[in-house]
């Protein structure tokens, strides 16, 4: 299976764009890859449901802030409905997105009617960079690791780091000119960052466009650079960051902070500080999911008549019940004690193993104490159904 892209890369936006821009650019994509303009072309039929799938994301205010804060992880089924999953329909995608196309989507042929666009879109010959006006460049992700206890996990907690990156020049504020008349208008594409091209073939004349080479799309070019940053309009710099983490999260997992990337050159929107969560291994537990795991070792004594035993929690000492006759390999389920659900669905338990601790060296007068103890019939061993299906809750993960 391919790696899915970034939303925003699949629909051609930056990060910080509004609503009408990302209605639009998905506007764009269904109408380059809509079934009925390419018909057999299976290519085009998984790019218009990445695209419709990106735009079910970024159009909802709840799954795009869980999106830009965890990733794809923030979109699973278990974080909210939708398309997020991936898989769905042709149908469903008609179902949930005709409006924004004015019906268009709706009649016609079995899965729309491609007849339509024409009037919505104003036709096939217009190009979306004469409105553009050049590329605005996007800076660079920065990328790091951090540590956290269980307890950050557990509760959240608020980071500080600093960071070496990349920041707008002082002199020139990010222009890369010595001054503003020392940018000019590019007179290969005349500001609007393409270059159009008519090239002939069997089928007669085509119009290509392609970013102009001479500015790099920006539709602008620098006479004379700025000494400072040699006409990047960048120069490397430590910042301070804060950002806070919620609770829930868990290894492997990336948060986005953005606009907290490297800067853009000429002005463009910064890159996104992407943070990679690592948990430190806690003494006392073992996290399984939202579960926390936990082994409690008590005497031979206090498992036959029972006793009341202290544990540790990340929030301080708790205590249980033993019941009389607890087996080795027991469980209790301490509810709601575990770790709590990132997308705030709750929290795991708290899973106790008991185990009872069996000495390995005894004096004599224990060991006669014990051989009595073996001729009454109290200690032959008696597995109940219950005793039986120990492997079963292994299986189950103590569930």
């Amino acid at each position: 299976m391919a790696e899915k892209r970034d939303y925003y890369e699949v629909l051609g936006v930056s990060k910080t764009a509004g609503e009408d821009e990302i209605k639009k650019a998905y506007r764009q994509m269904a109408l380059k890859y809509h079934p009925d303009r390419n018909p057999g072309d299976k290519s085009a039929e998984e790019k218009f449901k990445e695209a419709a799938e990106a735009y079910d994301v970024l159009s909802n205010p709840e799954k795009r802030q869980r999106y830009d804060q965890f990733g794809f992880a923030g979109t699973s089924s278990s974080a909210g409905g939708g398309f997020s999953g991936g898989g769905f329909s042709m149908d469903d995608i008609f179902s949930q997105f005709g409006d924004i196309f004015g019906g268009h989507f709706g009649g016609g042929s079995a899965r729309g009617g491609f007849g339509g666009f024409g009037d919505f879109f104003g036709g096939f010959g217009g190009s979306d960079d004469d409105e553009r006006g050049g590329r605005v460049e996007r800076g660079s992700d920065i990328r790091i690791r951090i540590k956290l206890s269980l307890a950050e996990v557990l509760h959240g907690v608020e980071k500080k780091i600093k960071i070496n990156k990349l920041v707008a020049c002082p002199d020139c504020g990010g222009k890369g000119a010595a001054s503003e008349a020392d940018i000019k208008t590019c007179p290969d594409c005349r500001g609007r960052g393409v270059v159009t091209k008519v090239v002939r073939t069997i089928l007669g004349q085509m119009q290509t466009s392609t970013t102009c080479p001479r500015c790099n799309g920006t539709g602008k070019i620098v006479s004379k650079p700025c000494k400072k940053c040699g006409g990047s309009g960048l120069v490397k710099a430590p910042e301070e960051i804060s950002f806070k983490v919620p609770a829930g999260v868990a290894q492997g997992m990336q948060l986005t902070v953005r606009g907290k990337g490297n800067a853009a050159p000429h002005g463009g929107a910064n890159g996104d500080l992407l943070v990679v969560i690592e948990e430190e291994q806690d003494p006392n537990f073992q996290r399984d999911g939202n579960d926390l795991l936990y082994s409690l070792f008590v005497s031979v004594p206090d498992a036959i008549t029972g006793c009341e035993a202290e544990i540790p929690t990340i929030d301080g000492k708790l205590r249980i019940k033993v019941a009389p006759g607890t087996q080795s390999g027991t469980v209790l389920r301490l509810r709601g004690k575990g770790v709590p659900d990132v997308n705030g669905y709750g929290a795991g338990d708290m899973m106790v193993a008991v185990n009872v601790w069996i000495p390995k060296n005894l004096t004599s007068e224990e060991k006669k104490f014990i051989e009595k103890l073996k001729s009454s019939s109290s200690f032959d061993p008696k597995p109940s159904s219950d005793d039986k299906s120990f492997f079963d809750r292994l299986r189950g993960k103590f569930k």
